[in-house]
């Protein structure tokens, strides 16, 4: 008998981050999900608008760590982004630049994908583009590939104590949603219906032509009539001159 595999367990959202929000006293919903990498995987399994999805990015602004948070359709401008920090820590940044997965492991002791939009739980400030206002709700991540969090927008910027500012650029993202099973099943019943007809008339097309072909092969035979009639006329004509002579 061969071994069936078992089916991958998903991942459970993190204990540290259920009673993060436990203790805040928000209302949230905890949304469970098929595995997810990215924003916009997000945004197509949960049948989501981009805008409704809260991008998290890990910045490191000279020593310092913020985590970025912006609506899934929205591109990071790093000098604008520059701009805001400078202004809050009210000096110069000579660079700013966006850590790769072991630098942000190292740094915050998390496991790859397993950052969440919390900052509080990092230990690192928030900073919040204010294009995410205009969602009212957004769904946050968990540090989960299987779960996020949906709350309001004003209720995370004021738990995360998190900086409002304008730092991102919109940009062209168009999310290709699956047909429903209904109009699915109408262009099926359709292209059916269409083969059968183009069926049908090659059925009658080619009737027509294999009768052609018959009387085609059938017309000779009229003619050699014609001529064993004319031959016998013309025997019986020369019959009648011999008696006649």
């Amino acid at each position: 008998m061969a071994k069936q595999n078992k089916p991958k367990k998903k991942d459970k959202i993190p204990a540290k981050v259920r009673n993060y929000l436990e203790k805040a006293g928000i209302n949230h919903d905890i949304l469970e999900h098929k595995t997810v990498y990215t924003a916009i995987d997000a945004a197509k399994t949960m049948k989501k608008d981009l805008n409704k999805i809260a991008k998290s990015l890990l910045v490191k602004a000279d020593k310092d760590y913020y985590l970025i948070l912006l609506p899934a359709d929205y591109n990071l401008d790093e000098k604008k982004l520059k701009k805001v920090i400078e202004k809050g820590k009210d000096k110069e940044i000579k660079a700013i630049r966006i850590p790769g997965e072991k630098m942000m492991e190292k740094a915050l002791n998390l496991k790859a994908g397993a950052l969440t939009a919390f900052g509080n739980l990092h230990k690192v400030n928030v900073i919040v583009d204010k294009n995410l206002e205009k969602a009212k709700k957004a769904v946050f991540s968990s540090g989960s590939l299987n779960h996020s969090v949906e709350m309001a927008v004003k209720d995370f910027v004021k738990m995360e104590n998190a900086v409002l500012d304008s730092f991102g650029v919109k940009k062209k993202v168009k999310i290709e949603k699956k047909p429903s099973k209904a109009k699915a099943k109408k262009k099926s019943t359709a292209k059916k219906k269409s083969t059968t007809k183009n069926k049908s008339i090659a059925k009658t097309a080619s009737k027509k032509t294999t009768a052609k072909k018959i009387a085609v092969k059938k017309s000779p035979k009229k003619s050699t009539s014609k001529k064993k009639s004319t031959a016998k006329k013309t025997t019986a004509k020369k019959t009648t001159a011999k008696k006649k002579k």
